[in-house]
């Protein structure tokens, strides 16, 4: 099978790329650099130059080949929620990054002689908002702020795909827990350091899923054809940021009892402190484990200890 991923030298797409390699898969990723002639194939992974940010257009160029008859695309393209405060200009910036790309790749599907049967589209648990008791599945409605906007408009565009054949998934993805990356990198230092705990009440739900999870069912999305629409990449065990804090502090051997008031959170990094970590929302797998999927580490306990391993 041929899979071209967008976004593949991320922190989830490196993962993902090694488990397709892993399974005897070609894999393309598509890169904003043309990589340097000893680096084009590595690891045997293909590298291919693109431009998510320019103008879409039907010329065909060497990444649209790529796409014309691939087995599946994966859409992870977009500039990094957590890598700087929410001015006007990241904001710009965050949805440009997702748009503009998913705009490129949906027109090379659309003008391709093969079709990809399928695309997975990138996308996040914040589609839903923020809540401190509801539980959100794919059939719950959206949000009304800037992330549950954010989620809409990339998976509208993705969303087009369909229009051309390809069976589309929208990946609503948790935080994926690995310590070389993502949320939990970012945690690591302070709970390591004995001052780790509780944000704010600790009482907001802290969607997640462990990244070897993550893969698993992104993997098995792609190859399961009754998947399609909304997915939520989530864990089953729902918990608290309470909870959380204390499973990561008994993975460290660590206490865990230095709560972080909201207000310092908001100086640091503004209006992401509301929109994920002092708020949160309670999300269930319901699809996945309707179709059977199996998940590797479904509690946190046993997620955290592997994860920090």
């Amino acid at each position: 099978m041929k899979v071209v991923i967008a976004g593949g030298s991320g922190f989830l797409g490196t993962a993902l790329t090694a488990s397709l390699t892993s399974r005897g898969h070609e894999t393309v990723i598509l890169s904003r650099h043309r990589p340097a002639p000893e680096r084009a194939v590595r690891y045997g992974v293909r590298h291919v130059a693109w431009q998510p940010d320019a103008a879409s257009g039907s010329q065909a160029q060497d990444w649209m080949r790529e796409i014309d008859g691939a087995d599946a695309v994966v859409n992870l393209a977009g500039a990094s929620l957590a890598d700087g405060r929410w001015t006007a200009a990241r904001k710009s910036l965050l949805r440009d990054s997702r748009i503009n790309s998913t705009k490129q790749l949906v027109n090379a599907v659309r003008t391709a002689r093969r079709t990809p049967p399928v695309f997975l589209q990138g996308s996040g648990v914040g589609y839903y908002g923020i809540s401190f008791d509801q539980t959100f599945d794919e059939l719950s409605p959206p949000g009304s702020d800037f992330l549950a906007n954010l989620c809409i408009d990339w998976e509208r565009e993705g969303h087009a795909a369909s229009a051309s054949g390809s069976r589309v998934v929208m990946l609503r993805t948790a935080p994926a827990l690995a310590r070389n990356g993502g949320a939990l990198k970012k945690m690591l230092l302070p709970f390591q350091l004995g001052l780790g705990g509780p944000i704010a009440s600790g009482r907001q739900f802290f969607p997640w899923i462990h990244r070897d999870d993550w893969v698993a069912m992104v993997v098995w999305a792609m190859e399961r054809p009754s998947v399609s629409g909304p997915l939520n990449v989530t864990a089953p065990g729902t918990i608290t940021n309470a909870e959380f804090s204390r499973a990561l502090g008994a993975a460290l051997h660590r206490p865990a009892f230095m709560t972080v008031p909201g207000f310092v959170l908001r100086l640091l990094v503004g209006e992401l402190a509301d929109a994920g970590l002092i708020n949160g929302q309670r999300v269930i797998p319901k699809r996945a484990t309707q179709l059977g999927f199996q998940f590797k580490y479904p509690e946190i306990n046993a997620a955290l200890v592997s994860a920090v391993a």
